[in-house]
């Protein structure tokens, strides 16, 4: 159908959503896009789920009608998960969400309004909430520099909270603002901006498989131009740690993540040996995280085995006792 002369045109919006067994929550994720009017189309990248679970999403969701899923491709990662549905998109802007994401009722809606007091390019994110509320981390963030790395995994910023050589990375502790303000880094949960900007800068680096893609993508399209933006209007509830991915595994390829994206974009501001440092940092932290979790496993193991132990010489016992009344 086409536009009436003077008709404005209602802008459309293609959601792509990139699913790795997500669980339960993907269908409450798909309805709360179905029933945004602006959104024409839901493309569905499934990298890999159980037998039965993107169909029954969809039919729990009550929008097959919008949903297009993408399948066969195997987990090819988060970023070309994105660029594949992207590439497939019809429509005037992208709305890059995660399968753990709800998004309130007018949210899209809200979001154009905000955009038109905006020059292009623009990259906007939502403000991400847990389902007590609460803002999470990650929705506003500073730009991820090797130095700030460095003292998130040394925890340095414990010395002097205040010192600008002591800023985390992580803004959520500061007060929220009440207006859409400029942001260096917003996360790759929820990513809002016009089609044809993200197919400018190429789309996510797909060598990034998982995290830290949407922090590259943050400073690539600043420094192309383009200016990110935080709106607090928009609340998202954001159900963390939903995937049956090892988070071990994650941890691992998300600390890669860091490591490439510093060589990367820092090479020539950072001494190599002070970049070698960082690096070190970095999987000294992940291996005290691996074997922190490897603790806990084997103590919850044990656990198990001592209460069904005791649970069993109890058992034992009263027989026992039984017996000998006899």
């Amino acid at each position: 159908m086409g536009v009436e002369p003077g008709q404005e045109r209602t802008p459309s919006v293609t959601a792509v959503v990139v699913s790795y067994f997500t669980g339960p929550v993907l269908a409450r994720s798909l309805a709360s896009l179905g029933q945004q009017p602006e959104i024409t189309e839901i493309i569905l990248v499934d990298n890999g789920n159980f037998n039965g679970d993107i169909d029954a999403a969809i039919n729990d969701s009550d929008c097959a009608a919008l949903v297009r899923v993408i399948s066969g491709q195997g987990n090819i990662g988060f970023a070309a998960g994105c660029n594949l549905g992207a590439r497939l998109a019809q429509s005037d802007y992208v709305l890059i969400f995660n399968p753990d994401a709800i998004m309130p009722d007018g949210g899209i809606v809200q979001m154009l309004v905000d955009a038109e007091e905006l020059e292009r390019p623009w990259l906007m994110g939502a403000k991400l909430v847990g389902p007590d509320g609460v803002e999470q981390q990650g929705s506003r963030r500073r730009v991820l520099t090797p130095g700030r790395a460095f003292v998130e995994a040394t925890r340095l910023y414990r010395l002097a909270p205040q010192h600008p050589y002591f800023q985390r990375f992580n803004m959520h502790t500061s007060a929220c603002p009440d207006e859409v303000i400029d942001v260096p880094t917003i996360s790759g949960a929820v990513m809002f901006l016009p089609l044809a900007d993200y197919m400018a800068i190429g789309g996510m680096d797909e060598h990034y498989f998982m995290h830290v893609e949407d922090v590259d993508f943050c400073l690539r399209f600043s420094d192309a131009g383009g200016t990110v933006y935080f709106n607090p209007h928009v609340p998202v509830v954001h159900f963390k740690s939903s995937s049956r991915a090892n988070p071990v595994r994650i941890e691992a390829r998300k600390t890669a993540g860091i490591i490439r994206y510093f060589h990367k974009h820092f090479s020539n501001a950072y001494p190599r040996p002070f970049l070698w440092l960082v690096d070190a940092a970095l999987w000294v932290s992940f291996g005290l995280l691996f074997v922190k979790r490897a603790i806990l496993k084997a103590l919850r193991l044990v656990g198990f085995g001592m209460r069904r132990g005791e649970r069993g010489l109890r058992r034992a016992r009263s027989l026992s006792k039984r017996q000998s009344e006899r």
